[in-house]
């Protein structure tokens, strides 16, 4: 099968340059087909969470609601709809990861097997066939990553570096939860400074354009609150039941996952350079591809 002429090579050692501007690129030439296939698979899950983030905001709204506080009359905020709209929030939460997450690996791999085009079929079946293995990695890496964040901060950051690229040993060598686990320091090894100066300048590249747009609905609350004008109340705090603000936060909330994509794309370059560091598979593959054309 002949490839595009924008065909971005996954399977080859890159620069830290050079995994930060492919990571754009090949967004940017999948856009409408990578961003259709996250939507179709993920964007139910994610209008859940976006719903459970707009309820929980709500109810923390009750918190701060001064003007009812000692108004018996008013009914406050119930423990029993705090405890469901933090666990609607966290569950919807994890399952639009998670799918996330499934969703742009074996979006990846459908275009690295199809030589640049992708079959939605096989990566729908694909996502929906690691769901509970990418639940089991995450909570393990979730637990290993907190532990080690205990212990003065440092051997957490030291096991979140390699135990990034887990979910992409998961996916792309198809191997089970606990191989995929301990695969990713086999792999990072010799190579975890470089790795996790990577990652921190794509980290720090997703935050602040997070931020970015994050900004209008922190400037509304200032001014809901009285900030600018000098004359703050109280009971102006309370801006969670606010529609407009519940508008601009869902809507900060939205574009801060997709930019969670961005980050994505590119842990999975930093697993195909290391990849191809230790294994040469990418280069084997193309001597492979070169001697049976030769043979034609």
């Amino acid at each position: 099968m002949q490839r595009p002429n924008n065909y971005i090579e996954f399977k080859k050692q890159r620069e830290l340059g050079e995994i930060l501007s492919d990571s754009f690129v090949f967004i940017r030439n999948e856009f409408k087909p990578f961003l259709g296939t996250i939507l179709k698979i993920v964007g139910p899950y994610i209008l859940v969470m976006l719903i459970s983030v707009g309820f929980y905001m709500y109810t923390i709204g009750d918190i701060f609601n001064l003007s009812v506080i000692g108004n018996t009359s008013t009914p406050t905020y119930s423990p029993f709809i705090m405890v469901l709209a933090v666990a609607a929030l966290l569950l919807s939460s994890i399952a639009a990861y998670v799918l996330a997450q499934g969703t742009v690996l074996h979006y990846i791999k459908s275009y690295i097997e199809h030589k640049g085009t992708t079959n939605y079929d096989e990566i729908r079946q694909g996502v929906y066939g690691s769901f509970w293995s990418l639940i089991g990695l995450g909570i393990i890496v979730g637990i290993s990553v907190f532990i080690g964040a205990m212990f003065c901060l440092i051997p957490g950051i030291y096991l979140a570096v390699p135990l990034s690229i887990s979910f992409a040993i998961l996916v792309f060598l198809n191997k089970d939860t606990i191989e995929s686990y301990q695969y990713s320091f086999t792999l990072i090894k010799e190579n975890w400074w470089i790795t996790f100066a990577t990652l921190f300048v794509i980290y720090i590249i997703v935050v602040i354009a997070s931020y970015a747009f994050s900004l209008p609905t922190i400037i509304y609350s200032w001014i809901k609150m009285g900030v600018f004008s000098g004359e703050m109340d109280a009971e102006n705090f309370n801006v969670f039941n606010d529609p407009i603000y519940l508008l601009l936060n869902l809507l900060s909330t939205l574009v801060q996952f997709l930019m969670n994509l961005i980050f994505l794309v590119a842990t999975s370059l930093i697993f195909f350079n290391l990849n191809e560091k230790k294994n040469f598979t990418g280069t084997f593959e193309r001597i492979e591809g070169l001697g049976k054309s030769t043979e034609e």
